[in-house]
């Protein structure tokens, strides 16, 4: 078995261990209900109700019976509905906070001494009590994963419910604690893993869609792919991310030739270049708790110390929110590249190798003002994977256009997608430059289209 340092996972006996310690886990759930003296019936648990489950959880003392409460209280919460989980988490909100008697108290140590000691019952005593009763859920046997479920239930709500953002935050708080990079082990993905395994990648990949199993195949069998996933060991069937790899000779510019149904396999020893062309969140109830960025550095250590003719580390990425900013800029832009962009009204453009070539500087141009000038509020890009990526260290590297002309690539980007390059050497300082002052790490090619490009003959960029 890995350690937490991220090397492979032994998956079998990873599942080993898991069977035993779930199997561990039922019998003291099964003993806790025998000591509570209450048949276990799923028709029983509405009539107690949640809120009652959850605060005879808080208030139990002995292992056995916690065990047994929590694992009751999961299946109440799987058999309500979606107007009663909102409920739910109304009661979380207002009747598991902070001891207000105990905060009260601290508070008044605190003022009367600013000592360790009252800094350490003010924090204490303003812990909310759904903290506590999230820990002791997470007992049950498949208790994470059901309290991930949970979250992703609740952000569902987030919008039209604001005030439970409360009740998010703790989740956070707990979420990222029990799954810090320590915990997390990752694992070769390949076409001998588990059926349960593969489906879920099918089934988890938001990049590139896997349309069946003879996909699946091409992605994973040949000798020049590569699939990283981390995975936690309270949740081992399930992914919580992992990162697709092709093995190239140079940097492409496209993601039609890496995912050609008649390409050729390239022997991995004659690649120079490993590019990263999916990233998959797996888990909407980890929203928040980052773990990409580690993943991706022990991939490189991992494809290094295999493969040591490997130069070049690059991703081949989409740009989600290009297309929705294009369309809200385009009064912005000069007279000659307005009148390009009309190409794009018309629905075959993409089919019209003229219009492709009149476009192609303008969205390109387009593309590099987006994801080097264009911030958010906190001064941040304003595409979610330029956000990831320079966050990382990368550096943007090209900007291309015609990358991607499936229809998911047109719809969000008008076709065009980005390399980010991963230059080992340079990671540290883009990393330090991006989180302290907001810069963008950008190659000299870039940064040129920022400049001038024909349309604008040499005149500093004033549009979009």
């Amino acid at each position: 078995m890995a350690t937490a340092e991220g090397r492979q996972v032994d998956m079998h006996a990873f599942d080993r261990e898991s069977v035993f310690f779930g199997e561990l886990f039922n019998g003291i759930a099964q003993r806790g209900r025998r000591l509570l003296w209450r048949p276990h019936t799923q028709a029983a648990l509405p009539t107690e109700g949640i809120a009652g489950l959850a605060k005879k959880l808080i208030s139990s003392r002995g292992e056995a019976s916690g065990v047994a409460l929590a694992t009751d209280l999961l299946k109440a919460w799987r058999l309500l509905g979606s107007e009663a989980r909102l409920e739910w988490f109304r009661t979380l909100a207002t009747a598991f906070g902070p001891d207000e008697k105990q905060l009260e108290a601290a508070v008044e140590v605190w003022r009367s001494g600013h000592t360790a000691e009252a800094a350490s019952r003010l924090a204490n005593a303003s812990e909310p009590l759904r903290q506590e009763l999230f820990r002791r859920i997470n007992l049950a046997p498949g208790g994470t994963a059901a309290l991930v479920a949970m979250r992703a239930e609740l952000i569902r709500h987030l919008r039209q419910a604001p005030e439970l953002e409360v009740v998010d935050r703790d989740f956070v708080h707990l979420f990222s604690s029990w799954f810090n990079r320590g915990f997390l082990m990752m694992t070769r993905i390949d076409w001998s893993s588990p059926a349960s395994i593969l489906e879920k990648i099918i089934r988890y990949e938001a990049v590139h869609e896997i349309p069946g199993w003879d996909d699946l195949r091409r992605r994973l069998q040949p000798t020049d792919r590569r699939c990283f996933a981390f995975v936690h060991p309270q949740m081992p069937d399930e992914p919580l991310i992992f990162v697709e790899v092709a093995l190239t000779s140079g940097t492409p510019a496209s993601v039609d030739g890496l995912l050609a149904e008649d390409r050729s396999a390239l022997d991995p020893a004659e690649a120079d270049t490993a590019v990263f062309y999916s990233i998959s969140n797996t888990q909407v109830g980890l929203k928040g708790i980052s773990f990409g960025n580690f993943l991706i550095k022990q991939v490189v250590e991992d494809l290094l110390r295999d493969l040591p003719n490997l130069r070049s580390f690059v991703t081949l990425s989409p740009i989600p929110g290009f297309a929705d900013w294009l369309s809200r800029h385009r009064d912005n832009a000069s007279p000659e590249e307005a009148k390009a962009l009309q190409l794009l009204d018309r629905p075959d453009w993409n089919a019209d190798a003229g219009a492709i070539e009149t476009l192609e500087p303008v969205l390109t141009r387009a593309a590099a003002i987006y994801l080097v000038n264009m911030k958010d509020a906190a001064t941040r890009p304003l595409d979610p994977v330029a956000r990831f990526h320079l966050g990382n260290g990368a550096r943007l590297e090209r900007v291309n256009a015609g990358a991607d002309l499936s229809p998911k690539g047109l719809r969000q980007s008008h076709g065009m997608m980005v390399n980010y390059l991963y230059d080992l050497p340079s990671i540290e300082a883009n990393h330090e430059a991006y989180a302290n002052k907001g810069d963008v790490a950008a190659s000299k090619a870039v940064r040129k289209l920022l400049v001038s490009d024909r349309l604008t003959r040499g005149q500093p960029i004033s549009h979009f």
